[in-house]
């Protein structure tokens, strides 16, 4: 017998050894309103069908958590696959990215998709959910997988796995088809209760349950610009011949690696230069006089800024500088969430009344006296920084909220070009696999906090939900308002930054709620072929986050 110990109720039961997560359920009563689709045991993501041969402890997941809504989603994205290949037995199915609230799908198939073909694949999914088919997980060696792979016409599962240094690995079968997903899965298609499959631009958008209410769908949200940024990623990926993490893996192997910094560093820059050109354009020919540049955490916002000014500089203009975080509402008086923690990324935070207000000064031709946050003291001090809009100047303003109306809404429109920062990430891990949107974001996070020695990965694990509400409240409802949007993903970025975060992820404890965060970030970075940052150039942006930057910050 066993003992395991439920966070949910905290109470403990005994089980014969063996016995699964989901024959335990039944014997822990609790509040259940969705269906448990996973658990985590000893801090880890586990399908419900692990079985226990230790005293344990479970915390059973809905959809309403992050971990229960992966599994569900990349259930969800391999009843479609399955779909797919049973009904075009030769076409190919790329799950790219998540954008308009679902998840974007490009079925390549000899001709462009169309309606009838997204009703068949919907009924096929249908039928498959009615029967409840059970994902199987099977062990094998890994040469065994990739042979089953390639003889599949899975490439990109071939070179993922080729890569990824495991001598086992586990993949899944539904109705008898094996795929390979990095992470739990739910038992089987019955729990796919909500979803929904449409055409979207030159693909399908698969549709998933909104994260607050699983019981009904995710309310669409177009996002054509976002879209575009997406697919200009993908044709530099084509021209690169680089589509997924296996071909990133197998160029570094090669020696390759230097190049694909260089032109990585070379489109990023090209980017830049065609932005500042743009601002130029307008200055010259109209009222611009005021570039507000915005993006979620960890975005390179900073960076952008000053790589912006330089490229300004160079096109006969003078740039001055001015950041939201200088106008912070002193500590004190800084907007708490319910249980009194501070909500530092609320757009009260700012004291955006005073900034309007000296920045219609600006543009008027005062000079202003602009205040320099301390944030030691947490106090919004003055230390006689005096700013003056000259002829040929222009003024620069970054920060998370510099795209809400609210800041600049006494400010005519044509007076402002607005730059929202994102990272779309463009390549996946293999065709089915797509890689969460913020995990660049929060790796690069979790190294710069621990480097500048502000928070422990712990920290910034544990605020990291946090911030991405916000986010999802204060600053990505304007990305399609910008006049330009600006991907600071980076091509290898991942496999750069694996060697900055493995350490400082290896610092949280396994005994604490973050460490399946951690945990998952580890196995992720595992998939990537480490490459050193030696030439990473100082003016990058990544050296924002890694360090050795030639810009202060």
């Amino acid at each position: 017998m066993l003992k395991i110990y439920c966070k949910n109720t905290g109470t403990s039961k005994e089980f014969q050894e063996g016995t699964t997560l989901a024959d335990m359920l039944p014997h822990f009563q609790f509040d259940a309103p969705y269906d448990i689709l996973c658990a985590k045991v000893n801090n880890v993501s586990q399908g419900l069908k692990y079985r226990a041969f230790n005293n344990r402890d479970v915390e059973f997941l809905d959809y309403r958590t992050y971990t229960g809504r992966s599994a569900y989603c990349r259930s969800l994205c391999f009843l479609l696959s399955k779909a797919t290949r049973d009904l075009f037995p030769d076409s190919k199915l790329k799950m790219r990215r998540p954008i308009s609230k679902g998840y974007f799908c490009d079925l390549q198939k000899g001709s462009p998709v169309n309606s009838e073909d997204v009703e068949r694949i919907k009924a096929r999914m249908t039928e498959i959910v009615k029967g409840n088919a059970p994902f199987k997980r099977v062990e094998v060696r890994t040469e065994d997988a990739i042979e089953l792979f390639r003889s599949m016409g899975y490439d990109d599962k071939v070179k993922l796995l080729e890569t990824s240094g495991q001598t086992y690995i586990r993949y899944h079968t539904l109705e008898g088809t094996p795929d390979y997903y990095y992470d739990a899965l739910v038992p089987s298609a019955g729990y796919l209760k909500v979803w929904d499959l449409a055409l979207y631009e030159d693909g399908m958008l698969l549709r998933v349950p909104d994260r607050h209410a699983p019981e009904k769908l995710t309310v669409f949200q177009p996002q054509p610009k976002t879209f575009e940024v997406f697919r200009e990623s993908l044709r530099w990926n084509a021209i690169m011949n680089l589509d997924n993490v296996g071909d990133v893996n197998h160029a570094c192997q090669k020696g390759h690696a230097g190049e694909l910094i260089q032109v990585a560093e070379a489109l990023q820059e090209k980017k830049i230069v065609q932005i500042a050109e743009e601002i130029e354009r307008r200055y010259r020919g109209g009222a611009l006089r005021l570039v507000l540049i915005t993006g979620p955490s960890s975005s390179g916002k900073t960076t952008v800024t000053k790589r912006l000014s330089t490229q300004l500089m160079a096109c006969g203009l003078r740039p001055l500088s001015v950041s939201t975080d200088d106008y912070f509402v002193n500590r004190l008086d800084t907007p708490r969430f319910p249980d009194g923690s501070f909500d530092f990324d609320n757009f009260d935070t700012v004291d955006h009344e005073a900034m309007q207000q000296d920045l219609i000064k600006l543009l008027e031709g005062h000079e202003v006296s602009v205040p320099e946050y301390n944030f030691v003291t947490g106090l919004r001090e003055y230390k006689d920084k005096r700013l003056k809009l000259e002829p040929g100047s222009i003024l620069l303003v970054e920060g998370i909220h510099a795209l809400n109306p609210g800041l600049t809404n006494l400010i005519p429109d044509a007076c402002k070009f607005k730059i929202f920062i994102n990272t779309i990430v463009s390549i996946s891990l293999d065709d089915h696999n797509c890689i969460p949107t913020s995990d660049n974001r929060l790796l690069r996070r979790i190294v710069r906090d621990y480097n500048k020695g502000a928070f422990t990965a712990r920290e910034t694990i544990s605020n990291w939900p946090n911030v991405r509400r916000a986010e999802v409240k204060w600053i990505y409802p304007y990305q399609e308002e910008a006049d330009v949007l600006f991907n600071s993903a980076y091509l290898v970025e991942f496999a750069v930054i694996r060697l900055h975060a493995e350490q400082v992820l290896a610092t949280v404890p396994r005994n604490c709620p973050e460490y399946s965060e951690a945990n998952r970030l580890l196995k992720f970075l595992s998939y990537f072929t480490p490459v050193s940052d030696r030439e990473i150039p100082p003016t990058s942006l990544l050296r924002e986050f890694v360090g050795g930057s030639s810009f202060k910050y």
